[in-house]
């Protein structure tokens, strides 16, 4: 299913999250005390990394085990946790959306070894 065919109220969901985590910055009068994810913007970097890396080892795991409804509740909490990495870095998911567009019909060995000529060979692998 492409976004083409999303059903309206889902085409444009990241979107709408993103507008909402920016109203939970800290600098946007988040609360910390009633918002679970301005409380993890206000404890900065190492609260919410930690929370990505918590929700990746947990799709990791329902990947394992095979039950695709955990599969898309895991993969939800990762993007969940990672949008709210992008609204602390002032970035938004169209950016990354951007990216995967770049991408989009390049092989991901052409793309690595682009890369790797560039001087960027250490950077992690996040082709397809």
């Amino acid at each position: 299913m492409t976004q083409d065919t999303l059903p309206a109220p889902t085409a444009d969901i990241l979107v709408r999250l993103a507008d909402v985590l920016e109203t939970r910055r800290p600098q946007a009068g988040g609360d910390s005390q009633s918002s679970y994810t301005a409380k993890l913007l206000a404890r900065g970097p190492d609260a919410f990394l930690k929370k990505i890396g918590e929700e990746a080892t947990e799709l990791v795991m329902a990947a394992k085990d095979g039950v695709p409804e955990r599969i898309v509740s895991e993969t939800a909490d990762l993007w969940f946790h990672c949008l709210v990495a992008l609204t602390h870095y002032g970035l938004r998911p169209e950016d990354v959306l951007a990216e995967l567009a770049r991408r989009e019909g390049l092989s991901g060995l052409e793309e690595k070894a682009a890369r790797s000529h560039e001087g960027a060979d250490s950077a992690p692998d996040r082709s397809a």
